[in-house]
């Protein structure tokens, strides 16, 4: 698989993505965005409250906002970022292939979908995870699952499949998206509720049970906060920790827009991109 080289990788087509990549852009850097949808932005009908363009859609804005980094040279790729690893340089890992930076913005907002499974809240922490890298070592050679059923949960599962003894994804009544690996058992029923004594034991479904020790939610696509955690990033209350720069603990890592924090508002995201955007470009400079 060819690993395709930019300066900065930006995850997150929203605002705040955007916004950072215009300034990067036109420092003449090379700037990649990976987004997978409009997100809240493009569901918003009217919004009245961003300076100077009253009454305009979320969509018309997401739409404008891709014109004019397009124009600029910025290269915009519909696509699910569902890994990122870092080792001097940042590589993000798709469905199509792998990307490399020596900068990175993570701008994928904040993920507003939970768990509407009995018992997940319950047994938070004792035997439901929300991040693979961070957790499997605790269930080396020990049945686990993964909830899910595209791109982000096969990357877990790949993940869980040289770490735990089986690995069984849930999909939850959802047909899965994307081809897992053969190894992996496949659960499509329903699941009526989690259970378990102190920990996690098992997974009710409409058409039986299934004996785990750990199960994995990876529902739906990766969030900042997933990514940061697999690479060490400062977590506070699920959202990124950042400082003035909107700079996070690791060198070239930066962060903005919802997954940091309130106000969760268009100006504040366009802002805090700005930010980043101009703190990576230091950042970027500092190799020339």
């Amino acid at each position: 698989m060819n690993l395709k080289t930019f300066d900065a990788i930006i995850i997150g087509g929203g605002p705040a993505g955007i916004s950072a990549a215009l300034y990067m852009v036109r420092a003449n850097f090379s700037v990649a965005v990976f987004y997978s949808d409009g997100g809240d932005l493009s569901r918003a009908k009217k919004i009245d409250n961003y300076y100077g363009l009253p009454g305009v859609s979320g969509k018309d804005l997401f739409k404008t906002g891709h014109a004019q980094l397009a124009a600029l040279g910025g290269r915009l790729i519909s696509g699910e970022a569902i890994g990122l690893e870092y080792d001097g340089v940042f590589v993000v890992k798709t469905a199509d292939g792998e990307y490399s930076a020596k900068a990175t913005v993570l701008a994928t907002g904040k993920p507003k979908q939970t768990v509407k499974i009995p018992g997940a809240e319950e047994f938070s922490g004792r035997g439901v995870s929300f991040c693979a890298t961070c957790d499997g070592f605790f269930y080396r050679g020990l049945p686990v699952g993964v909830l899910g059923a595209g791109e982000f949960a096969k990357e877990e599962s790949d993940y869980l499949l040289n770490v735990a003894s089986s690995v069984t994804v849930f999909t939850n009544g959802a047909q899965a998206a994307t081809n897992f690996d053969s190894r992996c058992v496949m659960s499509t029923g329903k699941i009526l509720r989690l259970e378990g004594e102190k920990n996690l034991q098992r997974v009710v479904l409409e058409d039986g049970i299934a004996k785990i020790s750990g199960l994995f939610v990876a529902l739906g696509t990766a969030s900042a906060a997933d990514f940061a955690k697999k690479l060490g990033v400062l977590i506070n209350s699920e959202n990124i920790s950042v400082d003035n720069y909107m700079k996070t603990n690791i060198p070239g890592l930066f962060a903005a827009g919802d997954c940091v924090g309130e106000p969760y508002q268009i100006s504040a995201a366009v802002g805090e991109g700005a930010k980043a955007g101009l703190a990576a470009v230091k950042f970027l400079r500092s190799f020339k």
